[in-house]
């Protein structure tokens, strides 16, 4: 195989991975959408229940990232799946305290900042290592004055954790879109379809949390509330 023949294939591949995570999303982004609108408009679900499946998806998202390369591809992929149909449920009871028209508006804005700043992500040079360590020490941050505002019920610190949230969320939008095109141009010709697929699905997760965190942030703070 020329040179040329060579890079044509290593591009082919590379981009079928890239589209490959991007497709994966895009399914956990609509099977959560449609979890959402069922158990928004038509069942109830418990605070219970609620809090065991928020407890649930947490485990999940650990076990998944942890355990990757030990696990068999359809399991990961029925994971994923399970996992957002899971957040699905639980974000019915945020979509459901705001308008249809707030909903929307939200994911608009959210879906055309994601995709923006992914493409930065893709297209730059600059190394974003930097960028994505300190967003996840500011990530780290929102989660310790989200488990503070539970008992303080501040509405200070309610703003800046979403405001300051859509920027860490930005930002490791941004640094998880360079570091999986860093793993898809990093991947041996002779990787197996088993191993590609569980890297498609990780890749996957991580845009498809930056996507929901981003938009959960943005109808706090663009919202009408019913």
């Amino acid at each position: 195989m020329d040179r040329v023949s060579f890079q044509e294939t290593s591009q082919i591949r590379v981009n079928g991975f890239i589209q490959s995570v991007y497709n994966w999303m895009a399914a956990g982004l609509g099977l959560t959408a449609v979890f959402a609108y069922i158990f928004s408009e038509i069942i109830f679900l418990p605070p219970a229940l609620f809090f065991v499946a928020v407890i649930v998806e947490i485990g999940m998202v650990f076990y998944l990232s942890s355990r990757i390369n030990k696990i068999q591809a359809s399991t990961a992929t029925a994971l994923f799946m399970i996992y957002a149909a899971l957040n699905g449920i639980t974000i019915s009871w945020l979509v459901s305290a705001y308008t249809p028209t707030s909903v929307f508006a939200a994911f608009f804005v959210c879906a055309a900042t994601f995709t923006a700043t992914s493409i930065f992500g893709m297209v730059t040079k600059k190394d974003l290592t930097g960028v994505g360590n300190f967003m996840v020490m500011g990530l780290i941050g929102i989660i310790i004055a989200s488990l503070v505002n539970i008992f303080v019920q501040s509405s200070a610190i309610f703003w800046i954790i979403n405001y300051v949230g859509v920027i860490v969320f930005v930002g490791l939008t941004a640094y998880d879109t360079q570091k999986i095109k860093e793993m898809a141009l990093s991947q041996p010709a002779d990787l197996e379809n088993s191993a590609i697929r569980k890297g498609a699905i990780l890749g996957a997760l991580s845009l498809y949390l930056d996507f929901i965190n981003l938009f959960i942030m943005m109808l706090r703070i663009m919202g009408d509330r019913e």
